[in-house]
């Protein structure tokens, strides 16, 4: 019975194939509104899921489980005036060494400054180097891999040693020919020189990488620039001992902050706790949306392809109707004959699918190779086209083929 049944699909499923070769024409252009339908949808899908990936990775370099007590939060709500954020005062490093004194559940502080400056090394120069200076504590919160040379010892961070580390990119830049370890680059008038090189960690869009960055220690910086400055963005970071949670040490901190700056029970709290997970909420409904007009934008495509391959599929049963009364004749039975038209229109889907998914997967290689941002066509999102592609192979061409399954055979092998 099993033998038998699969002579009978292996036949229907020659036919279909053999109906396509014989009317390549007609079966080229009923692949076209599939192929443009699918190409759409997945190519949005696609470069949406690549985009998110890269962000989420960025901002997971971040750590999940890290808080920064900045002036500004990061998701402001509407019901709070801007002009109130603007009176707040800027987080200090007193305030950081009150807060490392009166915790119990942080694993470290530090303070962290940051700004763009030109860097030099000989008669080579960067533009707008991302500039960062941190206190010791920042090592033992931030992850980072030395590549060449070391890291600071806390003696030449609390010395205010003429030090710096520097990103790959910016020893791939000034160095590209020599070790840059002990040589010396300027940043505004001041020469430093070259303790280590962080390991490359990769771009992102939103920029968390060391790849790119200059670290000093905030003795060092204090040297030529204004610590104390808005522009340079003053932060405190901190991250929660092992096991502990992190909404216990926000409680604490947000306790001991206004402790320290004396507010009333009353007064709303003059500071922010940013957490990555602020970034990734708002980001959720972002990428929702895109996917969504994905879907809208390649809907239409699909929907019209699928007219298409129905309006072909009773095309080619009108075509066949004679051969189709035969076969009925000769003892066809009426789900073989379904099978058959099915398995055409389905195959017709999947070949139009197929070139769409193609033509995603040569675009991505493309622009990843010409702009430098990896685009990758995921196995979700191939499962996702061949999946579309046989239902629409299946709604479009069940009508047809239930038309041709239920002729009666005298009628069919009388057509002309």
């Amino acid at each position: 019975m099993i033998r038998v049944a699969f002579f009978q699909y292996s036949e229907s499923f020659k036919m279909a194939l053999s109906s396509l070769r014989m009317n390549k024409l007609r079966t080229v252009l009923s692949l076209l509104g599939i192929t443009i339908g699918i190409f759409a949808i997945i190519s949005v899908l696609t470069v949406v899921s690549s985009l998110e990936k890269n962000i989420r990775d960025g901002i997971k370099s971040l750590g999940d489980d890290m808080v920064y007590v900045q002036k500004w939060p990061w998701a402001m709500g509407g019901e709070y005036p801007w002009w109130k954020y603007m009176k707040r005062p800027l987080p200090t490093m007193r305030e950081m060494d009150f807060l490392a004194h009166r915790s119990e559940v942080a694993e470290d502080f530090a303070f962290v400054v940051s700004t763009r400056l030109q860097v030099k090394a000989g008669k080579s120069s960067l533009d707008g180097t991302a500039v960062m200076a941190v206190t010791e504590g920042w090592s033992n919160i931030r992850s980072f891999e030395i590549g060449s040379g070391r890291y600071f010892s806390d003696y030449e961070m609390q010395a205010g040693k003429r030090l710096v580390v520097i990103g790959s990119k910016v020893a791939e830049k000034l160095f590209p020919d020599t070790d840059p370890v002990g040589q010396q680059i300027v940043i505004s008038g001041v020469k430093l020189t070259i303790l280590g090189v962080f390991v490359q960690e990769g771009s992102s869009i939103i920029d968390t990488s060391m790849d790119n960055m200059c670290l000093l220690a905030v003795p060092t910086a204090a040297a030529f620039l204004n610590v104390k400055s808005e522009n340079l963005n003053p932060f405190i970071m901190t991250k929660p001992k092992a096991g502990v949670p992190v909404e216990l040490l926000e409680s604490e901190l947000q306790r001991n902050m206004r402790a320290y700056r004396k507010l009333k029970p009353i007064e709303e709290d003059d500071f922010a706790m940013n957490r990555t997970s602020m970034i990734s909420n708002g980001l959720d409904g972002l990428f929702i949306m895109l996917n969504l007009a994905g879907w809208v934008i390649g809907g239409f495509s699909i929907l019209v392809g699928g007219f298409g391959i129905a309006n072909i599929m009773f095309v080619s049963v009108k075509e066949q109707t004679r051969t189709i009364g035969i076969q009925k004749a000769l003892g066809a039975k009426t789900y073989f004959v379904l099978f058959q038209f099915l398995t055409e229109s389905v195959m017709l889907s999947l070949f139009g699918g197929l070139l769409g998914l193609v033509i995603v997967w040569v675009l991505s290689v493309v622009v990843t190779k010409v702009s430098g941002f990896e685009i990758s066509l995921t196995t979700k999102n191939v499962m996702v086209g061949l999946g579309i592609s046989i239902f629409i192979g299946v709604f479009s061409g069940i009508f047809p083929a239930n038309t041709a399954a239920k002729m009666d055979p005298v009628e069919a092998m009388a057509h002309s």
